[in-house]
Formats: C-alpha cells, sequence, structure tokens
C-alpha cells in the first residue's frame, strides 16, 4: 500500500469511536481489527464476518499501525539476557 493510500480507508473523528482510528464508514477500530489478526483471525475470516470490508481496509490497518510506530519509542516489558 502506498503511503498515502491508507486515508481512503481509515479515519479519524473525535465523534467516532473517541476518536480512535477507524475503518472510514464503521466503526470498527484499527486496534480491533490488530487484535483479531493477532489471535489468529484470517483476512478472510474478517471479512466473513464484516462483509463491508475489504482487504485492502485490513491491509490499510496493518500500514498505518506501521506507520503510527515509527515515532513511538517501544519499551520492552522484559529484556531477554543471554
Amino acid at each position: 500500500m502506498e503511503n498515502d493510500l491508507w486515508r481512503d480507508h481509515i479515519v479519524i473523528n473525535p465523534k467516532v469511536m473517541m476518536g480512535k482510528p477507524v475503518i472510514r464508514g464503521t466503526r470498527l477500530t484499527v486496534q480491533f481489527i490488530l487484535g483479531l489478526l493477532a489471535h489468529g483471525t484470517t483476512i478472510n475470516e474478517i471479512i466473513e464476518e464484516y462483509p463491508s470490508l475489504t482487504k485492502e481496509d485490513i491491509f490499510a490497518c496493518l500500514f498505518f499501525a506501521s506507520k503510527a510506530l515509527e515515532t513511538t519509542e517501544f519499551i520492552p516489558i522484559q529484556l531477554e539476557v543471554g
């Protein structure tokens, strides 16, 4: 997905889901979609459950998250030594 194409899919509106990023035209947050994927739900399963979504919507969530993490300092809970 090109740098700005995610903007066609992800929106932030303070009046929708308390300003969390959501998939345009839905109340499904990027966080919710990422959580489904993290728990092993496939893209096809998500689309079956939410038929108004497209693969591009899901990829936009992943792209949005990757861009958001570029400027966030991540501190691991526990460093592994060894």
